[in-house]
């Protein structure tokens, strides 16, 4: 992370990558332009020995390239492509892969923007969506392919684990298994796993069979909530394909973005480590408080627990994001908001600072109540992002709010 991809002698000894804040690069020869142009629109395979020239940043550009290099990194992946946000990386991968006729399944609960994106923009171009329940397992995903015809259509099978906000995790490999069980020679069932929530540090979801891992980059590996961005990692191929939709949507990343997250790379495992630190103190403290009826927190998972195996195979740590559920309901909930100090009230999560939202009523508005109350989401739920801060005053923050109950 602080020197995959870059060497300072390309660019007057510069320690740093510099920002290449420019839209077009020149060419030393026609030549180089038509060859660079052959294989930026796909009219030639590339030579073993050759790259990707350098054209039009909407096609490529060095700040982005070195980010992508690093960024395969943690989850040993062969290629990443890089977006303005982590909803365009979320939109550009379902457009690249699905078609009309085929099936999406997704497994529930989900980010607000994805279960919008999945149940009301794309069946208006013929994808039929289908959700799971995250806490059904592998018996509710088999179970929503099982109706009709959907097992001889689906396309993708899309998870986010942990489940965001509940922490509900979903068994990859089950998940890869099913796909393969259902794929043919001419159709290929994709896994894709949203690793927001445990970034790539704590889970690594391809060493487990997903083809394709996403990230709002925006979360923990910017993790100073100053910029906006997303990625998709996975196989050359794959990747190439999304990175080719990717070019005509127009939905990659600037240079002073790729910059920014050069810089937030090279601290993502110290800001991660401190802060799923800080959440194990915090977790225990609201697990004993009288005024909270339930903590859904992965460090709190016990043998014979439903999620325990997945979390002794699939996770690296419990993470820093707890939800916990308050004694009474949104009132309640919204009093502990409103008295919070240090701790910001605002949606987001895993930057330096610690965050608190209401997901019944904010990031999970626009899920309609009964299929709130299904996916484990009450009105007395405050979902909690830890950040680097000292836990004894997280935790003092914490105590002075819950008194207001």
């Amino acid at each position: 992370m602080m020197s995959y991809g870059y060497r300072p002698e390309w660019s007057e000894g510069a320690v740093k990558p510099p920002i290449f804040q420019t839209s077009t690069f020149a060419f030393e020869s026609a030549e180089d332009g038509k060859a660079f142009f052959e294989v930026a629109y796909g009219l030639r395979e590339k030579r073993n020995d050759e790259t990707l020239g350098l054209i039009y940043s909407r096609l490529n550009n060095p700040s982005l390239e070195i980010l992508e290099d690093r960024l395969t990194l943690w989850d040993s992946a062969e290629a990443a492509a890089a977006f303005e946000s982590g909803m365009a990386s979320i939109a550009t991968t379902a457009f690249t892969f699905l078609r009309p006729g085929q099936v999406l399944a997704f497994s529930e609960p989900v980010y607000g923007g994805t279960e919008y994106l999945f149940h009301n923009v794309l069946p208006e171009f013929g994808i039929e969506t289908v959700p799971f329940f995250a806490g059904d397992g592998m018996a509710g995903l088999e179970a929503a392919l099982a109706e009709g015809d959907r097992a001889e259509r689906v396309g993708m099978i899309y998870l986010e684990t942990p489940a965001n906000p509940t922490n509900h995790l979903v068994d990859i490999a089950g998940c890869a298994a099913v796909a393969e069980r259902h794929s043919t020679d001419d159709r290929r069932v994709l896994v894709a796993v949203d690793n927001t929530f445990l970034g790539p540090l704590f889970q690594h979801p391809l060493r487990h069979g997903a083809d394709l891992v996403l990230y709002s980059l925006t979360k923990f590996v910017g993790g100073h909530s100053d910029l906006i961005a997303g990625a998709v990692l996975g196989s050359e191929d794959l990747v190439t394909r999304v990175k080719a939709t990717r070019t005509f949507f127009g939905s990659m990343a600037g240079p002073w973005t790729g910059w920014l997250l050069l810089r937030s790379l090279e601290t993502l495992k110290l800001r991660m480590t401190q802060q799923a630190e800080n959440a194990r103190h915090l977790a225990d403290f609201l697990a004993s408080h009288p005024g909270v009826d339930a903590v859904h927190y992965l460090g709190h998972l016990e043998e014979g627990d439903a999620d325990w195996e997945v979390y002794r195979r699939q996770c690296l740590s419990a993470g820093s994001m707890i939800s916990f559920e308050v004694h009474g309901g949104e009132a309640e909930a919204f009093r502990v908001l409103n008295s919070l100090k240090l701790i910001k009230l605002a949606v987001s999560l895993g930057g330096t600072e610690s965050l608190a939202e209401h997901p019944g009523s904010m990031t999970h508005s626009d899920v309609p109540p009964a299929d709130q109350a299904r996916m484990g989401i009450t009105p007395a739920m405050i979902r909690l992002s830890v950040g680097v801060e000292h836990p004894d005053d997280l935790i003092a923050d914490l105590e002075q709010a819950l008194a207001a109950l």
